[in-house]
Order: C-alpha cells, then structure tokens, then sequence
C-alpha cells in the first residue's frame, strides 16, 4: 500500500483521493478552503453543449464515469447529493427547433437529446417554441457531498484542515517527505490556487469567474432544468439558482453588481412572474485556453502530480481524469493525450533556460 499526498479537496481532488481509496492506497489530504469554485458551483452533469447541439469533449465516457462514480459514493456516505433532472432547452424560433431534430439524428447525440417537442406549460415561463430535453441529466448537490466527503475523511484521520506548505516539501527522487510524511506522490488539486504553486505554476492556467443568483419565485412552480441563454435550477421551496456569467477579467472571490445586473436581465427574458433575489455566490473556475483539463506529470519530479482545468464541467470531468490519473500513477498505463499536461511541457523547459 502506497501513501499519496493530495493538496485540495474540489471536485478534482476529492475525485483524485477517492479513486486512490478504492485502489487500497493511503492518502492525506491538505485543504485549507481557500478554492470555493466546487462549493458554489451549480453542480449540473450534462455531456451534450446546448449553444451548439454538439456531444461535449469526451462526453460519453464521462457520463460512463461519473454516474457509477457518484452512484457508489452515496452508498459509501450514506448520502443523496445526485439529483435526477431533465435539462430542457428552449427554443428561440423554429429554425432551432429544426436543428435540436437533426442533430438528434446524430451517432452519439440520440441517446441523450429527445425527439419530442416539449411544449410549454408553464405560463410563468416565455416559452412559445418550446423545449427539446436532454436524457440521463441532473444535478450533484456540491456542497453537500464535499462537506460530507470531508467529513469522512475526517473521520479515518485522513484530512488534515490546513494550508500546504511548499519550502517543507523534501523531493529526492527515492522518497518525498512532508513535515515527517513519508509519501510516495504528491497530488496537487489546487484548482485557481495553482497560479501559486511553484512545481507547477508554469501550466497555462487561467481563472474564469463565474458568478449565481438565488431567487425566491413562489408563481414559477417549475421542477426541471430551464437552459435559455442562462441555466434556471430548482432548488425546492420556490428557491432557484439562476447562473452562470464568465467573467475573464477579475479573479476576485466578491460578487459583484454587474454579474447580477446581467443575470436578473437574463431572467428577465425567461420569466413572466414575480420574484426576489434573496442570494449571490461567486468562485473562481480553473480553466486551460485549450478547454482540456491538466493531469500528470510533472517534467522534473516524477513523483509530484496535477490534476486541474476541470473548467465548467468539473462534476463530469472530475471522475475521468482522476481515474485516468490513477491508472497512470499505480500501474502506468498512458494519459489521453489530450489533457497529458505534458502537451505544455515546453513551457517548462523554457523557463528553466531564463531562469
């Protein structure tokens, strides 16, 4: 039995240290709550990219990952944080309506986007063209299960609440030690909080803020996922969460007046009833200008490790790349190629040379 090192405990790192448990190894992991982009995310699992009718990256074999993933991680906390919803997409007139069918039609596409036309309902809701639903969709409940994860791990000695110290990590090639922890690898999850990180703050990491409304609507009574420029969730209670804005620009955790200005004119679109704000929440997404996560390696130490750029899709990504990144660590079979950290290597070696 190995024992590994995790920094962070995200959605990429409580992904990297459970698949680490399952293989029998030992881990530790350091978290300090520095990262809130798991914790505020919306938390939706969907492989298919609704702007374009096109099967996310990869999209299949996430959704093959993820959902037995979190399926055996409710039975292990004896916790539901994964919740069945459709995603339905309104429709802006009938030429996208004609698209939704024909893309459909598609190998890879069938499986998940209906056939049916949805037609509205819901007079709380502008929607005169309707609705096209994507199958097999819904929403992990983040907070919920990381809290609960941490607890866990708590509970088995194996979290340790406090910031990682880099000038205590000790990296001879044979044997990591960290403050008296022997450890066969060191898995970095920092999320934002790599730009920090001095093994590996050459990648090309990039922060996206994005930034939710909680809104109180007693007269929408809606039960599904609305996608209508913005995504509308339910959240029981009449309470919703309305989100989400991609802001390039300012890596601030604050929320801030504009991102609800440009969410409530979103809404604004959507519904014909009354409702109140009552909520905002802000975090800082780890993103890569390729939109690939970063796993591996790192090119000089090849006991430190990455997992990070898990972008707006961290609940779907997040399983595969920790399964991919374990395969790699325990029994050394090869990373995909596209999201091999090694593809940004390059960027290494030549700070290495101005250095």
């Amino acid at each position: 039995m190995g024992h590994y090192l995790v920094v962070g405990s995200g959605l990429a790192g409580m992904s990297m240290t459970e698949m680490l448990i399952r293989e029998g190894q030992r881990v530790t992991v350091f978290d300090d709550s520095s990262q809130k982009a798991s914790m505020v995310a919306g938390g939706l699992y969907n492989p298919v990219v609704l702007k374009r009718f096109n099967l996310a990256w990869e999209g299949k074999k996430l959704m093959e990952v993820a959902l037995p993933f979190y399926r055996e991680l409710e039975a292990k906390l004896k916790v539901v944080f994964d919740e069945k919803l459709d995603v339905l997409r309104r429709f802006a007139n009938a030429g996208e309506q004609n698209l939704w069918f024909e893309a459909a039609d598609q190998a890879g596409l069938s499986e998940y986007l209906s056939t049916e036309l949805r037609s509205n309902t819901n007079q709380a809701v502008l929607a005169p063209h309707g609705f096209g639903a994507v199958r097999d969709t819904g929403r992990i409940h983040t907070s919920l299960m990381l809290g609960a994860y941490r607890d866990y791990l708590e509970a088995i000695g194996s979290l340790k609440r406090e910031a990682f110290a880099y000038p205590d990590l000790i990296t001879p090639e044979n044997e990591l030690s960290y403050k008296g922890l022997k450890a066969d690898g060191v898995i970095f999850a920092e999320g934002f909080g790599l730009l920090e990180n001095p093994y590996f703050n050459y990648l090309p990491l990039k922060g996206t803020k994005g930034e939710l409304l909680e809104i109180h609507a007693p007269d929408l009574r809606e039960s599904q996922v609305i996608k209508a420029g913005i995504f509308l969730i339910p959240l029981g209670d009449d309470r919703y969460l309305a989100g989400a804005t991609y802001e390039h620009k300012d890596n601030s955790p604050n929320p801030t007046p504009e991102a609800r200005e440009k969410l409530l004119k979103g809404l604004r679109k959507v519904l014909q009833c009354d409702f109140e704000v009552t909520g905002q929440r802000a975090g800082i997404r780890p993103t890569v200008p390729d939109r690939r996560p970063m796993v591996g390696t790192h090119p000089e130490y090849t006991r430190l490790f990455v997992i990070n750029g898990m972008g707006s899709r961290g609940v779907l990504i997040g399983p595969y790349a920790a399964l991919c990144l374990t395969r790699n660590i325990l029994y050394g079979e090869p990373l995909p190629q596209a999201m091999d950290c090694n593809r940004f290597s390059g960027r290494f070696h030549e700070l290495q040379r101005k250095a």
